[in-house]
């Protein structure tokens, strides 16, 4: 078993040797447990494990939505964890989009209102041709006027694609993007994630139970009690799954 996978000199995310635990003696738990590992621009990586195994808190903690108790974060060649929270939350802004699983819509704005929300807050205007690119390949046309309430959870989740793309950020993370759709929307949803990491040069980060939608990443990582213990190059669903069960998962 491994807890490093090599460093890219050309990363735009890397954490190195990084923990995170929680409560203290006896009872303390470690979610992470000196992981270090890094992401190139243009790459997809799929995060995979058991229930337990670390991949919510590493994801959060390279997106700087959670500090590590111990290691570093290197975001956009920003050392993340010495920043204060003012400018952590400018790096966040400028090189981070995150899809959440609860996707985290506001429900007093049009879907796209809540789309460019991102842009309205750090006070840009959105790219007119992009905008259009997203809202078209994530079939949204017939639904920008539609509040929250008015979309299914697919559409609510493809939204929250949308925004975390709008502002063209460096590196995307990822909570189950596709946990809410269908077998069909779920393939559309990954090739177009595919697609942007290789068109436009972002890092795409997914934490996913789903072994097929692993297959679609040019690469998986396998946590198991806060460790990386398998990093899974071109996989397939049945390379990610010959792995998971040699993990007991």
């Amino acid at each position: 078993m491994t807890t490093t996978t090599p460093v890219r000199a050309d990363a735009i995310a890397s954490a190195f040797d990084l923990t995170k635990t929680y409560g203290g003696g006896e009872a303390v738990v470690r979610a992470l447990d000196g992981v270090t590992v890094s992401f190139a621009p243009g790459s997809f990586t799929a995060i995979m494990g058991p229930s337990g195994s670390g991949k919510s808190t590493l994801m959060h903690c390279l997106a700087g939505l959670d500090r590590p108790t111990t290691g570093r974060v290197v975001l956009g060649g920003a050392p993340i964890t010495e920043l204060s929270d003012r400018e952590l939350t400018a790096v966040r802004r400028d090189q981070v989009g995150f899809v959440f699983q609860a996707f985290n819509l506001l429900p007093t704005l049009t879907a796209e209102q809540n789309i460019v929300l991102p842009l309205d807050l750090a006070g840009r205007r959105p790219d007119a041709v992009l905008l259009a690119e997203l809202i078209d390949s994530l079939g949204l046309r017939d639904r920008v006027r539609h509040l929250p309430s008015q979309l299914s959870g697919g559409q609510q989740q493809r939204v929250a694609i949308a925004r975390a793309l709008i502002t063209r950020p460096a590196v995307v993370f990822a909570d189950e993007p596709t946990g809410a759709l269908d077998s069909r929307s779920s393939h559309q949803l990954l090739d177009y994630l595919r697609y942007t990491s290789q068109a436009h040069g972002q890092a795409i980060v997914m934490v996913t139970h789903d072994p097929n939608a692993a297959a679609y990443a040019d690469r998986t990582l396998l946590l198991s009690d806060g460790r990386i213990v398998d990093d899974l190059v071109a996989p397939t669903a049945d390379s990610v799954l010959a792995a998971m069960k040699r993990l007991g998962a």
